[in-house]
């Protein structure tokens, strides 16, 4: 477990607005003049974070209505943008892709270019701080109506090259599945942003399908329930689709029923491409460390299949050709360094 802490990391499924310290939003509460439920970071975690009892996706998502109030001013965003960046670096990561609606956050006097330079500016003092390189996907939301979702992509298109490097599409899966979404990511393709979509978690495998064919994704967030149609993994098998899994949540989500039902180890065997990522660090209660170790204590994975479900990651990464590659060699000579066959 030791040199699961150690190993070199990257998590590309990172959520800005699941990342706020309790001791963070407590901070903000005081500089905003807004009363918490508590005074206490320990006693605000029942109101922040989900456990393995949540019933649903749509009652995970709750958590973040919690501090979503205290994320609408710039310093606000980019501050917790910089602190996902330090924890980011005691977990050994060398690459984070952090991801937010920015339409979600201007509430107050930030329009969506303002969230989004502010969350950029705090990951880029986060990245020359603490040396993980740190990039940002934009979301649109599932029940905004499209003319936001068009404004939103417009926006990240602004950013690209400036620290935005894809856009997604994320929300309720089971009440909005992406067909309707279609023209939004035609537009964002026309604009050369990159896709991953969340699908396959509290939607069917046709989601999935629809996230690659109609919506163009050359990722998949979570897709869990893939198995429920061996075309749908034909087609993410075949096309080199990267998984985004996140286990920890994917469990308080109930995209599967437990933890023996999870199917990662399966679709490693079927040649699937999988990544493995935190989702929400503070509603999941979750590391990228406990992720790995998760998988070692429940299904044995050893630090060499650690190591490549990491170089995984790092291939899987939203970044121009040639920083990818630096970023997989210095992944590959960290793993040499640390004695780990198959890094």
């Amino acid at each position: 477990m030791d040199i699961i802490a150690e190993m070199p990391k990257v998590d590309l499924h990172l959520h800005l607005d699941g990342s706020v310290r309790p001791s963070t939003l407590l901070d903000l509460a005081r500089i905003q003049g807004v009363q918490l439920p508590a005074g206490d970071p320990q006693q605000l975690l029942p109101y922040m974070q989900a456990g393995e009892d949540t019933g649903s996706l749509t009652e995970y998502l709750q958590k973040f209505g919690f501090v979503l109030p205290l994320l609408q001013t710039g310093e606000a965003l980019e501050r917790v943008a910089y602190e996902t960046v330090e924890s980011a670096a005691a977990d050994h990561c060398l690459y984070i892709e952090v991801r937010w609606a920015p339409m979600l956050h201007t509430n107050g006097k930030l329009d969506a270019d303002g969230v989004i330079r502010h969350v950029t500016d705090g990951l880029r003092r986060g990245e020359a701080r603490f040396g993980v390189k740190a990039r940002a996907i934009v979301i649109v939301m599932r029940h905004h109506d499209e003319a936001t979702n068009l404004r939103t992509v417009e926006a990240a298109a602004r950013f690209a090259g400036q620290g935005v490097v894809a856009v997604d599409l994320a929300g309720d899966e089971a009440g909005f599945p992406p067909g309707p979404f279609r023209s939004v990511f035609a537009a964002a393709a026309g604009l050369g942003l990159p896709v991953t979509i969340h699908a396959g978690e509290a939607g069917g495998p046709g989601n999935v399908r629809e996230a690659i064919e109609g919506l163009g994704a050359a990722r998949i967030g979570h897709g869990v329930r893939i198995r429920e149609d061996a075309a749908v993994v034909q087609l993410v098998r075949d096309r080199r689709i990267p998984l985004e899994m996140c286990p920890v949540s994917n469990i308080q989500t109930k995209a599967v029923s437990g933890w023996d039902d999870y199917p990662i180890r399966d679709y490693l065997e079927q040649g699937i491409i999988v990544t493995v990522h935190t989702d929400n660090p503070t509603v999941s209660a979750t590391t990228i460390t406990r992720e790995y170790r998760e998988l070692a204590e429940r299904f044995g994975f050893t630090p060499s299949e650690l190591a490549a479900i990491a170089l995984n990651g790092a291939e899987a990464a939203f970044l121009p050709r040639e920083e990818k590659a630096e970023l997989v060699r210095e992944m590959k000579r960290r793993f040499e360094a640390l004695g780990i066959a198959g890094g």
